[in-house]
């Protein structure tokens, strides 16, 4: 589990006074980016080995708005991964308060420059091996 910290610009809020939607799964992708580099892999390091993760999936339940200048805790950690499909799950909250502002996954495959699908384990053992470790140390209080 990892945890990525952002503070709401007030160019992502709407009309409303309340963050887009849109922007939440933004921050996903930078929380996912942030764990990766946490865990010893740099997103562009596995761009220049030829790993490409394109999302394939993505789900959130909105539990209560942010607004300008609200900071966020992203927690992050891999909730799955069997070798094909990479699922990360994200938990937000309103640093401060504590008050849970969203849940959410992404699904990811892995492919390589071409967008041909690639096994990790055959292709990249270590980074198939870091994922499954992630994984299996998921804790239970991750997620929310």
């Amino acid at each position: 589990m990892c945890e990525y910290i952002r503070k709401v610009p007030y160019h992502e809020t709407d009309k409303m006074g309340i963050t887009h939607h849109s922007n939440y799964i933004k921050w996903m992708e930078e929380a996912r980016i942030f764990f990766l580099e946490q865990n010893g892999c740099s997103y562009s390091g596995l761009e220049r080995d030829g790993i490409i993760s394109p999302v394939i999936g993505v789900e959130c339940q909105y539990k209560h708005p942010t607004t300008f200048d609200d900071t966020v805790c992203i927690r992050v950690w891999v909730e799955e991964f069997k070798g094909v499909k990479l699922i990360i799950g994200y938990s937000m909250t309103k640093q401060g308060t504590g008050e849970l502002v969203l849940t959410g996954k992404t699904m990811h495959c892995f492919t390589n420059v071409e967008g041909k699908p690639i096994i990790l384990k055959k292709q990249f053992p270590a980074f198939d091996r870091l994922l499954k470790d992630l994984a299996a140390n998921a804790q239970p209080a991750d997620r929310v």
